[in-house]
């Protein structure tokens, strides 16, 4: 389990699979945003911040991150909400403030996570590859040699890189990732359990449902029943 408050931001730098609960009222409302990072202009803001002495990001370790709210990041997120009530503003100004918030984030911290993501030969960027693989071929029967392959790593090397990165071991990594995929599938598209589990790359509809049941903690059937009964509400 990872927790983060109002207080924090979270960084998400390679495709994890995640659920996230919130706690808000009518009288301590919850108010989020979130920004995909745009590769191209990374590149730019740190082609602009050059070899500066000043900028000495830590290596990253992990794909997800978290650091306390600067003043400077929560101020920029408050005028990105503000301009985005204006289309003209947004267009505008909205990249520009985009900019600086990966800025501060940049130089902040979580700087060398967001790093890694331009990086090419780390160990953190390879693995990132073999996840964009897994995220792309994720129905297929994919082994740990040949992710390990495709990283260019032994597998003994593969799986220490992977956990490092992703706190999972490769196969429950892809496990995890199917269960998640059909759980939408279930939920959003109205799918019957055993059709989104032959969808996802599942050969046993009985399997899937034992692994659902391990991981979420109910029945596929339990958990769309839950679901409906919520938007009902």
């Amino acid at each position: 389990m990872f927790r983060y408050d109002a207080n924090e931001y979270l960084l998400l730098t390679v495709p994890l699979p995640f659920e996230c609960e919130t706690y808000a009222t009518s009288e301590v409302p919850l108010a989020g945003l979130r920004l995909n990072v745009d590769i191209l202009q990374l590149q730019e803001l740190l082609m602009d911040i050059g070899e500066d002495e000043h900028f000495q990001p830590s290596m990253a370790a992990s794909g997800i991150n978290s650091a306390t709210l600067s003043e400077e990041i929560l101020c920029a997120a408050e005028r990105l909400l503000d301009v985005m009530e204006r289309p003209l503003d947004a267009r505008i100004l909205g990249k520009q403030i985009i900019r600086e918030i990966l800025y501060y984030v940049l130089t902040g911290p979580c700087g060398g996570a967001l790093l890694a993501l331009v990086s090419r030969q780390t160990h953190f960027s390879l693995i990132s590859r073999v996840l964009k693989r897994i995220e792309n071929k994720y129905t297929e029967n994919l082994s740990v040699e040949q992710l390990a392959a495709e990283a260019n790593m032994s597998v003994s090397a593969f799986h220490h890189n992977f956990k490092s990165v992703t706190s999972t071991s490769p196969l429950q990594y892809l496990k995890n990732y199917r269960l998640h995929k059909a759980r939408m599938m279930i939920i959003h598209d109205g799918m019957k359990a055993s059709a989104a589990a032959m969808r996802v790359g599942y050969e046993s509809a009985s399997q899937f449902s034992r692994e659902f049941k391990r991981y979420f903690g109910v029945t596929p059937g339990e958990d769309a029943a839950r679901m409906r009964a919520m938007q009902g509400n």
